[in-house]
């Protein structure tokens, strides 16, 4: 496993405000699209969390990791749906995003919940159906463990 890389404060700050330009710069001269913060934030999820809609298009289209999850476990998708930004869920949902992964005890769905946003409750319970479905071989082993215990 490897350590993830420093996020300079400017370069969170650049997220923070939605330059979408000066983070292309920095990207160009190679930061890296998965940095993170003290806390574990990456550019995804501080672009995201301030509605910054241009920078999380560049972030998705240079490859940033959709679910990166935080210190505290929340992925980008989860402090989207806290705030309400319908058009950044959509495409966040639409790079792979999991409607139902957990955030440390909840999900983007109790977030949104929590905060009184409705669209973005409607946006997820729409998407959950396409989330997270096992593959064959995996639902052979979860039987096959099942009827093991019993």
């Amino acid at each position: 496993m490897t350590t993830p890389s420093p996020l300079p404060d400017a370069a969170a700050e650049l997220a923070r405000k939605g330059d979408a330009e000066g983070l292309g710069a920095m990207l160009k001269g190679g930061l890296d699209v998965d940095a993170r913060d003290a806390k574990g934030n990456t550019l995804l999820m501080l672009a995201g969390y301030h509605g910054r809609i241009e920078a999380v298009k560049l972030l998705l289209k240079s490859g940033a990791t959709v679910d990166l999850r935080n210190a505290k476990g929340q992925t980008p998708l989860g402090g989207v749906a806290f705030k309400g930004y319908v058009e950044i869920a959509t495409l966040l949902l639409d790079a792979g995003a999991d409607p139902v992964a957990d955030q440390g005890g909840s999900t983007p769905a109790d977030f949104a919940t929590l905060a009184g946003k409705a669209e973005i409750l409607a946006l997820l319970q729409s998407r959950r159906d396409n989330a997270a479905k096992p593959t064959r071989w995996f639902s052979k082993l979860i039987g096959w463990f099942r009827g093991s215990k019993r």
